[in-house]
C-alpha cells in the first residue's frame, strides 16, 4: 500500500492484519530487550489459518538487567499494567472463515511493552481512526480507511471524518 495519509488529532487503531504483516514491539520507558531477543512477530498462513509467529521476547526491568542478580523468568499470560499503543478489541470469534484464513486477529500483549506503530500495510488491511480527546469532533468522530486495488492501483479509501483544534 501507498504511505498512510496523515490524520491529524486522530488515533489509529486495527483489529486485523492481512498476511504479510509485521509488528515490533517495543519495551515501555525503565525496560530493555533481553539481549539476543528479536521484536519482530508476522501474520503468515501456517495450514492455511493466519497466524502470528511470536519468537521469545522480554522486556526486563533495566535495573535487574543492570545487576549480576538472576533473571527471572516473565509469565507471558499476564496482562501488562499500562494500556498497549493500538487498544484493538479482542473481537476474534466473530470473524468469517474467510478472514480467517487471510487475517490475523490482534497480537498477543506483552508485559511492559507495547506494539510501534506500523509502517507497511497490504491490501485488504482496515485502519479504525477515532478523534483525539480535547479535540472538536466533527461528525462522524470515528472512521475508516481501507487498503484496496482499484483498476489495478493500490490506493487508501478516503476518510469521512473530521477532527479539529479551531486554533
Amino acid at each position: 500500500c501507498p504511505a498512510l495519509p496523515r490524520t491529524e488529532f486522530a488515533d489509529v487503531t486495527a483489529e486485523t492484519y492481512p498476511l504479510g504483516t509485521k509488528l515490533y514491539y517495543e519495551c515501555d520507558s525503565g525496560y530493555a530487550r533481553r539481549s539476543g531477543q528479536y521484536s519482530g512477530i508476522q501474520c503468515q498462513s501456517i495450514q492455511r489459518v493466519a497466524s502470528w509467529i511470536y519468537k521469545k521476547f522480554e522486556c526486563i526491568d533495566e535495573k535487574i538487567l543492570l545487576s549480576t542478580a538472576p533473571t527471572m523468568e516473565l509469565d507471558l499470560t499476564q496482562k501488562p499494567e499500562r494500556k498497549t499503543q493500538s487498544p484493538a478489541p479482542q473481537k476474534q470469534e466473530n470473524l468469517s472463515e474467510f478472514d480467517q484464513k487471510d487475517f490475523c486477529g490482534p497480537p498477543k500483549t506483552i508485559p511492559h511493552a507495547s506494539l510501534s506503530l506500523n509502517k507497511q500495510y497490504y491490501v485488504g488491511q482496515v485502519l479504525h481512526f477515532k478523534c483525539q480527546s480535547g479535540y472538536d469532533k466533527r461528525p462522524p468522530t470515528s472512521g475508516t480507511r481501507r487498503c484496496k486495488k482499484v483498476n489495478g492501483k493500490i490506493i487508501w479509501t478516503s476518510l469521512d471524518m473530521r477532527c479539529t483544534n479551531d486554533s
